[in-house]
């Protein structure tokens, strides 16, 4: 669905201000559920010279890649890898830049004191600390929306266009764009407040009840995004009885996972992109697929073929230029129950209960430190607050700058177990008799989303938190190919 830097429902990133895109919420792992990008190389946005030397260079299909990758495919993919990690470098260049200007000319204080101008003119005095937090944070949300929509324009309607993904027209991406942001506020908005009141009101131990706050409101998120917020955005049906849902319930059963509902959302009016995800807790536990995963339900494949009825003429329709003739998007039936078996077997092998042990964990840690640091004037003073310390500035500092390192530490040990659990996903998939429909559909996924299989090592190691595609399709060892 999204590239990586899909987000956690943490009131920490939401108060971080990452939140521009409800969309991007991820589900796992606080959802009790996996996100079903098989075919993906999650990358984090961070641009690195050596890959993009890799892009420069690799021209050739490799001699190891030759039976998988055609060298069409080969080179659409480089390019395209090639664009977004250079669209990546500016992106981010301009973004390090914004933020540091920001932190040398003031700007953070700055805001804080538009934000309590606005209230008094309200009539509310410097005593209503949360009501300015909550106009802070609109504002804030509001420059980084505003900020952040020419990238977003560019990305979509240059990059993503050029390629042949982008579904959508101007119209609909801005339409999406404002009911994105009034969705987020709504959520931000009364959460915060209420983290903010926790905090104030908390004791010597609110780092605590902070934390339960927290644990509660991404639990309750994650189990409404699904059924309440998604569908603002997306429309969900039931998958249709036939073979493939009568297939996914039988193998769902066999496992003892207890599904409950199989839906496919249209994704197809966004992206020609392939996603999937699961989700729920205990005992109700359901499945989306995209709608571009399926290859006998997405309607690119129905726009896209060739057709024989109609006379050769020397004019050629506009819709088929993009469309090589006889390519279908997505993965038959039984390399979806592959990839289903894949994503199962994480949920099988107790990944899910780990990821949400390892969150709450390092969610509690975060807060006690806070409790420590919170105090320290001297903290708020180097960012411009020489007369006041807001709780909410309090919470940007020390998460956003202070956790800076440590977050990049803990981002690369999860690197490293999710490319783990990947692995242990397949040899899952494997053991249920799919090695070869797993095989075929990672290598057809990668075709679609113009993955490109050639990596440097230390980006991959560092960046990639499902192994490389050659790395996937070694573990699973050989498997007849058509």
């Amino acid at each position: 669905m999204l590239p990586l830097r899909t987000l956690r429902v943490e009131i920490v990133t939401l108060l971080l201000l990452n939140v521009s895109d409800p969309t991007r919420f991820n589900l796992r792992p606080l959802s009790g559920g996996y996100n079903l990008k098989t075919f993906g190389l999650r990358q984090k946005n961070e641009p690195s010279t050596f890959q993009r030397r890799i892009y420069r260079s690799t021209t050739h299909v490799p001699l190891e890649l030759g039976k998988i990758m055609d060298s069409e495919t080969f080179e659409k993919s480089r390019l395209y890898q090639l664009d977004k990690s250079n669209f990546s470098f500016w992106s981010g260049l301009y973004s390090e830049t914004e933020g540091t200007l920001i932190l040398l000319l003031g700007g953070i204080p700055f805001l804080w004191g538009v934000a309590g101008s606005v209230t008094t003119r309200f009539g509310f005095g410097s005593e209503y600390e949360i009501t300015q937090s909550l106009v802070f944070l609109t504002l804030a949300t509001l420059f980084s929306a505003l900020t952040g929509l020419p990238w977003s324009l560019y990305n979509t309607f240059v990059i993503e266009e050029k390629h042949g993904f982008n579904q959508q027209t101007l119209g609909f991406f801005l339409k999406d764009a404002v009911k994105k942001f009034v969705v987020t506020q709504c959520i931000l908005l009364p959460v915060t407040s209420l983290l903010l009141y926790i905090i104030k009101i908390g004791g010597d131990y609110f780092f605590i009840y902070a934390w339960l706050f927290t644990l509660a409101v991404s639990l309750v998120l994650v189990t409404i995004y699904a059924d309440y917020i998604a569908p603002l955005f997306d429309k969900f049906t039931p998958l249709p009885d036939g073979e493939l849902k009568t297939d996914i319930e039988a193998m769902a059963k066999s496992i003892s996972f207890p599904l409950t509902k199989v839906y496919v959302v249209e994704g197809s009016k966004r992206s020609s992109h392939s996603n999937a995800y699961f989700y729920g807790f205990f005992k109700n536990k359901r499945i989306v697929l995209f709608d571009t995963l399926l290859e006998d339900y997405s309607p690119l494949n129905k726009t896209g073929e060739p057709q024989p009825e109609q006379p050769e003429t020397d004019e050629t329709p506009c819709e088929a230029k993009a469309k090589p003739k006889n390519k279908k998007q997505g993965c038959n039936n039984p390399e979806i129950l592959a990839v289903l078996g894949h994503e199962l077997g994480h949920w099988k092998l107790g990944h899910t209960v780990k990821n949400i042990v390892i969150s709450q964990m390092n969610s509690f840690l975060c807060f006690s430190l806070f409790a420590v640091l919170i105090g320290r004037k001297e903290l708020f003073v180097a960012f411009g607050f020489n007369d006041s310390q807001p709780t909410l500035i309090g919470l940007m500092i020390i998460f956003q700058f202070i956790f800076s390192p440590y977050n990049e530490l803990l981002s690369f040990c999860l690197t490293v177990l999710s490319r783990r659990f990947e692995f242990q996903a397949d040899a899952f998939a494997r053991s249920m008799g799919k090695a070869a429909e797993l095989y075929s559909a990672l290598i057809k996924l990668n075709k679609d989303n113009l993955g490109f299989p050639v990596a440097d090592w230390l980006f991959s190691m560092w960046h990639y938190s499902h192994p490389p595609l050659l790395e996937r399709l070694r573990a699973l060892g050989n498997v007849k190919q058509d």
